[in-house]
């Protein structure tokens, strides 16, 4: 191996990089938090979904990868043995012992994605999806959704006397069919 190959993969070890570190089960914000708490440079991809909790639709912050998240880190400089035994973190990714680096483009591309992300495409029920209802005169018989009408409010098709009649009703009264 020549001296210049050498110098090279020096300096290819201490420009900073991606790694993905795999979380404990549920824990990736308390890794997050405490990570960033290290002074390391963290990125956890995150969405805003609605879910339905006791018959409601609320908005809800989840992991866009539950068990992953991105740390960056140089080879030379940082200091790499805090990592493991960091609340939240199970362990840095690897192939065999090598850490697996990640690709710039990939978590640009993410961090751009999510700075645009539509959030239409995040609500419970997306228009078309074939729902039923739970309460009401139409209790138990299915429909498709429309559209939402504001946080609370959806507007269903339902087959009645051989074409399909739009109704507005509460979200809360919906459920996937």
């Amino acid at each position: 191996m020549k001296e210049s190959d050498t110098i090279r993969q020096e300096e290819d070890a201490a420009v900073p990089r991606w790694y993905v570190i795999q979380c404990k089960g549920g824990e990736s914000f308390r890794a997050t938090e405490n990570l960033l708490n290290q002074g390391f440079e963290v990125f956890h991809p995150v969405l805003d979904v609605q879910k339905k909790r006791r018959g409601k639709l609320t908005w809800v912050t989840e992991p866009l990868f539950p068990y992953y998240l991105f740390i960056r880190l140089d080879r030379l400089v940082s200091n790499w043995r805090p990592i493991r035994s960091t609340r939240g973190v199970l362990k840095l990714v690897t192939f065999g012992d090598t850490p697996v680096a990640v690709d710039d483009s990939l978590v640009a591309t993410l961090r751009d994605k999510g700075n645009e992300r539509d959030q239409d495409a995040n609500f419970y029920f997306q228009a078309g999806e074939v729902v039923q209802i739970t309460e009401g005169p139409f209790k138990e018989l299915q429909a498709v959704f429309e559209s939402h009408k504001g946080e609370e409010r959806a507007i269903v098709l339902l087959n009645m006397l051989q074409r399909q009649q739009r109704l507005e009703m509460p979200v809360a009264n919906l459920r996937r069919g």
